[in-house]
This record gives C-alpha cells, structure tokens and sequence, in this order.
C-alpha cells in the first residue's frame, strides 16, 4: 500500500524555500526591482483583499501583530495608515526594507501576549496574518488583540481541512488539535490546528461581537472581526427595559480588568423567544456576544466584559433583535474604592420601618442608612456586620447625587439572637462607629 502523502508537506516546501530565497515575503520596490519570497505579491494581495479594509487610510491607527519582512505593514503604510509593526523578534529583513522604502512604519520587538492599550494604545485595524497557529495560547492572543482594536481585526489563520482530517468532519466541528513537538510541517513553533467552527467561536469569546468569515483560502481562512454591533435599523423596534446589571458572580456594580469576569443583565422584553443571535449587549460601545441568554421570570443575558476597557465608569446598553437601543445602567471599571468615614446615620426594620429595630417574627431585611459610601459601593464591597458577624448585604442604593446617607439592606439570620446588638458598616477597610439595634422575634400572626 502507498504511503499517504502528508497534508503538511507544503510546510517544508516553504521552509526550504525560505532557506534558499531568505525572504519570506515580496516586494515590488519603487524603482521597479522585484524581491521574490516564498509568499509572492498575488498571493499577499490576494489575503488582504479578503478584508473590508478601505485603499485610504489616512487618519487611521494600524497594528501589524508578527510582521515578519513587513510587506502588510508598508502596504498599511502606502494606504496613508499611522502603521505600528511588532514581532517577537528583531527581524533584519524587516529593517531592511524599511530603509529602502524609507518608511515611517514603528518597529517594536513584542510578544502579542504584551499587548495592552495602556502601552501602545488603540488601533482602528489589527492585523493579525498567520500568527494564531504558532502560539501556544491561542485564545489569550485573540482577548490581547480585541483589547488593542477598536474596530476591526484582521484574522488569517490556517485551519483544519477535510484533506488534513478525511471522514473526521472537522470543517463542521468546533475542534482543534494540539502539536506537542514538530507535527505540523516540520516547525516546533507551530502549536495549534483550530477547525474553522473553532477559530470563529474563539474570536467571539475573546470579546469581539461581530465574526464574519470573509474567504477560505488554499491555506488559510479570512475573519473579519468587529468589536460593535451593527447600527439599529432606520425605524428600530421598541428598545427592550434594562433593568439591572452587576457582576455575575458578587452581584456589584465593579469588574476588573486583570480577570476574566462576566456581566449579567436583566431585562424586560414583549418577545417570547430569544437567541444568543437576537441579543446585542455592549459596554461603552464595545458588543460582545453573550454566552447565555434565557427567561426566568423575566429575560437575562450573561456576557463578558469587553478587553481593553479604560479604567472608569461605562455605560452598559443592550439591544434585541430589530430593536432600539435600551436605556443605559453604569457599572464601575478599575476604580479604587476610597472614603474618607464610613457613619450609620439611621437603622429601622425593613418591613414595619420601626426606628431602631427589627422584629424577625415579620421579616429578615434591616435597613441601614450609611454616610460615606463611595460611588462605586455595591453589594460586594459593603460590609454590615451585626453583633461582629457579617450579614447578606441583598441593595445597595445607587448614587443620589448628592452627599447624603445612602440605604443598605441586610439579611438577618433567624438565628440571631434577641436584645440590643451593635450593627456596623464597613466599606474600604474604614469601620463605622456602632449604632443599637433591638432584635425582637414576636411570633408572626396567621394570614
């Protein structure tokens, strides 16, 4: 029986054509000499053209994520584009033809997992060309790239063909395959072999709302990726009720950048039927598509907070279907939680809303009125604590605007014992004085 040809013998054809051209890319210089590489010019025209990226791009931002010898770079550049270039290494080749082309093009020696908008900014393009597969860690590149653009990213990574896996049906699963050593062609520096299901669902869950497959090429796929929703029709439909978003996990108001945290909504909507297509959430403008939507009660929607958010507060807006936008709720960014004093200005039973008191015969809610709580104080982040043990902070309430005691309500345990206990809020490790409250427990009258 003949021996099967490897689908990844092209690898080392262009591996020994790089080894003996030198030049891994082309160039027509301007005088006419043509540079041959092993990737000719039809070829490097004919991936870029894939994308909706315009022929004028003065006044835009672009980023070339492993530019390799430069030639999408310098066409960026001969567009009229402010043109950043970054490769893990120094490449001389690069360099080269940056003299000759006497470009203007920033040149930064940068691994792709660096990339954050606090040190290079924001680019209305990424491009990011052949680059996913060689990395060991492919989906945290693609939320370091979402977090770097503000509009589109330039997808182009090889996928996994039906040539490569015959009857395994990969052009139709979301898989990938793991190259532990040389595997794939030969390189040990390509790592992975997502199938085309599984490279668009990563660019989604990296956080960029729109994905569109734009060409499968002979070695590769073109995927535009887009971090906002398309604009609501001329004459939208009715905009769906927000009316509430926190944290999914603690229930505030604030997230943090350095982790992978989700935002929950729930909204109020006429439809009975809605997809993960139909929902639109954005933070500040950015979408993402959510992980999870569904009705209990009324809708609620779980998606994750956008890369590359600037510390601060952003509006949260959703969307359904053909609607208009909703009203916004703001949460809170990055920011430090500071007070100067923490004081409990006011206590009474959250049921009869006796003064001073809390009789769990007819209820559990304590309201607390708290002076000093910081606009971004939430349900995680205040602390009530009843005779020294910590209470379920279940509302904070928002911001009136105006420095005056704000309302928080806990939970008190049945268990809590009756008398006069000493209650006290804590927020931003500043404890307030105590204040009494008398817990009662008369028994609760039928009906």
């Amino acid at each position: 029986m003949a021996k099967q040809a490897d689908p990844f013998d092209y690898v080392r054809d262009w591996n020994r054509r790089l080894a003996t051209e030198g030049w891994w890319h082309s160039f027509e210089l301007p005088d006419g000499t043509l540079i041959e590489g092993v990737c000719d010019l039809p070829g490097l025209k004919n991936r870029i053209a894939q994308f909706p990226i315009p022929s004028d791009l003065r006044g835009k931002r672009v980023l070339d994520i492993g530019a390799w010898d430069g030639w999408f770079s310098f066409e960026m550049e001969r567009r009229g584009a402010d043109v950043v270039a970054i490769d893990c290494w120094d490449n001389p080749r690069f360099r080269e033809m940056h003299a000759r082309l006497d470009s203007r093009v920033g040149y930064l020696q940068m691994d792709v997992y660096e990339l954050d908008p606090k040190t290079v900014g924001r680019f209305d393009i990424v491009l990011f060309m052949g680059v996913l597969y060689h990395l060991k860690h492919p989906l945290l590149a693609l939320e370091r790239v979402c977090s770097v653009t503000s509009d589109l990213a330039a997808v182009d990574s090889f996928v996994l063909r039906e040539k490569h896996r015959p009857g395994a049906d990969v052009e139709h699963r979301p898989i990938m395959e793991f190259y532990e050593t040389d595997e794939f062609g030969g390189q040990t520096d390509n790592w992975v072999g997502p199938s085309l299901p599984c490279l668009t669902a990563f660019c989604r869950t990296a956080g960029f709302a729109r994905v569109e497959v734009r060409k499968v090429l002979t070695n590769s796929a073109c995927v535009a990726c887009y971090r906002s929703w398309e604009p609501p029709p001329s004459h939208p439909a009715e905009p769906p009720d927000l009316r509430d978003v926190f944290h999914h996990t603690n229930y505030g108001i604030n997230f943090s950048t350095r982790y992978d945290e989700y935002v929950t909504c729930w909204f109020d909507s006429p439809h009975a039927r809605l997809t993960l297509d139909d929902v639109k959430p954005e933070v500040s403008g950015h979408g993402v598509r959510p992980i999870h939507v569904r009705k209990v009660g009324r809708w609620q929607a779980n998606f994750k907070l956008p890369p590359g958010l600037t510390s601060g507060w952003h509006d949260v807006r959703i969307r359904v279907k053909d609607s208009d936008w909703s009203q916004p709720k703001r949460i809170a960014v990055d920011l430090p939680l500071e007070t100067p004093l923490v004081r409990i200005t006011g206590i009474a039973d959250g049921q009869t809303w006796r003064p001073n008191e809390i009789d769990l015969g007819k209820g559990d809610a304590l309201a607390i009125w708290v002076l000093g709580l910081p606009p971004n104080a939430d349900r995680s982040n205040v602390k009530i604590a009843l005779q020294g043990k910590s209470l379920n902070v279940t509302y904070v309430e928002p911001p009136p605007g105006e420095d005056r005691p704000r309302q928080v309500n806990a939970q008190v345990p049945d268990s809590a014992p009756v008398g006069l206990l000493e209650v006290m809020a804590e927020v931003a490790e500043r404890r307030s004085p105590p204040v009494t409250v008398e817990v009662l427990r008369h028994p609760r009258v039928p009906g």
